[in-house]
């Protein structure tokens, strides 16, 4: 009966116009970039505007489908049963993004451990394998640009101060954390500030890892791989930086409370599984070719 107060913990979502809205954005971004790297549409390859409208797109859904969240929590909308369920569905997608990266680390591991049988013509299927893809193979994970080689990157440089720069990161978004949870907010803001300046430092360290590299990512397998796997993971770090960007700015207006801060919650548990990625990529596809591969020490 219309009118009639409530008798669950349960929230029943009104009709949303989002979900279409931000698949139409998430089209629309993906095509942008098609365009982008292969070119369509009479638009040449590397037109990096072409990106922008679907960019522009899905930030407006976002902040129109989060701002929509916000006031469903200050509604009184998020019960103890309905906090539960948003904390099950925060899991599930950090186990997805989880499985996301083990698809690169799959892909990354099958070329170093299996790249002499996949260019081995006598062990491969080459009805489905052209022969460009068998050279591939057989290079790795030797690189090669202008007859030189090119040695990978030295962890235990740049690699290795984004490694401290994130773990360090990891603390203070800890310390935030708990500094909410107690009531302390003037910490708490102190903290989500260093972590977010510290995820901006990585991401600036990253860049110019990149502009150093001496390979590229259509050089090699290694070189895909490598810039496939780091590439995403900067992606989501550009992505966590802005959710605590999103809690700080929340906070320093008054919002969140010790009891209830679900937003900050959900940011800082995906910031952590951002630093446990970088600890695997870290190690392997940082450290293992550096020491293992012929030639493979020292800066590229």
């Amino acid at each position: 009966m219309a009118g009639a107060a409530v008798k669950h913990d349960y929230h029943l979502v009104n009709p949303s116009p989002w979900p279409i809205l931000g698949a139409a954005g998430i089209f629309l971004l993906m095509l942008g970039m098609a365009t982008y790297m292969k070119g369509m549409f009479g638009v040449p390859s590397g037109q990096w505007w072409v990106m922008l409208p679907g960019a522009v797109w899905l930030t407006w859904v976002l902040i129109g489908w989060w701002g929509d969240v916000l006031r469903e929590s200050k509604g009184g909308d998020h019960t103890g049963v309905v906090q539960i369920s948003l904390r099950y569905g925060m899991v599930l997608f950090i186990a997805s993004e989880v499985m996301f990266f083990v698809a690169w680390f799959w892909g990354f591991f099958e070329m170093a451990i299996f790249h002499e049988v996949r260019a081995d013509p006598s062990q491969t299927d080459l009805a489905n394998l052209d022969l460009e893809a068998l050279q591939g193979w057989s290079s790795w994970p030797v690189l090669q640009v202008d007859g030189e080689r090119v040695k990978t990157f030295d962890p235990f440089h740049l690699p290795l101060i984004n490694t401290l720069i994130l773990l360090l990161s990891g603390t203070t978004v800890t310390w935030a954390h708990h500094a909410l949870q107690v009531g302390d907010r003037k910490s708490a803001k102190l903290g989500l500030l260093l972590t977010v300046v510290l995820g901006l430092c990585f991401t600036a360290l990253q860049v110019v890892e990149y502009a150093e590299a001496g390979f590229s990512y259509d050089g090699s397998l290694y070189g895909s791989a490598f810039f496939m796997a780091t590439g995403f993971h900067g992606a989501h770090v550009i992505i966590g930086t802005i959710f605590l960007f999103v809690c700080l700015m929340r906070l320093m207006a008054g919002g969140m409370q010790p009891q209830k801060h679900l937003g900050f919650e959900f940011a800082a548990w995906y910031w952590h599984f951002v630093d446990v990625v970088w600890l695997f990529l870290f190690a392997f596809v940082y450290v293992v070719p550096h020491l293992v591969w012929p030639g493979g020490a020292g800066a590229h």
